[in-house]
């Protein structure tokens, strides 16, 4: 599940409980300061990654600590391989220069390309895209894809899409990505 939010100024979401999810907040734009049971605070900015791993049961807290201006961001949800187990967390900086005209490895199973390691068979790429600029990804047998539109306007496989757009695909395959602008984009590849 991918969740995309706007948070006011001053504004979140209280102490809440949550079990057996990774969860990955991408943020788009302001700031969302986090709080959990497992001692962790701090705050999110553009270009961030932060995971929380639920496991056997955690409690947090996220809000928009700016006075004046909104939070956006992508929070995005999925089951775990194995329920239960400790919770985890984890946060990284991927700077543009990381992400641009490529598609970076930001979170794995394995931690590969200093990813964040997470506990499902999925590999989360980021990209910025320049106008003009195209990208490929391969989607091998047995495989499946979801590509997230964050910002901006590309073509995948000739279908236009734009912010808040999504589209996937089951089976082995190309996805051809080209950039109508400057681009902001998720794509994951996921077990079929």
């Amino acid at each position: 599940m991918i969740n995309e939010d706007v948070i006011a100024p001053g504004r979140g979401f209280p102490t809440h409980p949550h079990r057996d999810m990774e969860i990955l907040t991408y943020l788009l734009d302001g700031a969302l300061e986090h709080k959990d049971s497992m001692g962790n605070g701090s705050v999110i900015r553009p270009g961030e990654l932060q995971f929380m791993s639920a496991g056997a049961g955690v409690t947090h807290s996220e809000f928009n600590p700016d006075p004046r201006a909104s939070t956006h961001l992508l929070q995005i949800w999925l089951l775990p391989a194995r329920r239960g187990g400790a919770p985890r967390y984890d946060q990284r900086v991927f700077t543009p220069a990381d992400r641009y005209d490529r598609l970076a490895l930001v979170a794995s199973p394995d931690g590969a390309e200093g990813s964040i390691q997470i506990g499902q068979d999925t590999r989360l790429y980021a990209g910025l895209l320049h106008p003009g600029r195209g990208q490929r990804h391969l989607v091998r047998g047995g495989r499946a894809a979801w590509l997230q539109v964050a910002r901006g306007q590309l073509r995948a496989n000739g279908v236009s899409l734009g912010p808040g757009d999504g589209a996937g695909t089951l089976g082995s395959g190309v996805i051809e990505l080209e950039a109508l602008g400057e681009v902001d984009l998720l794509l994951f590849d996921l077990r079929g």
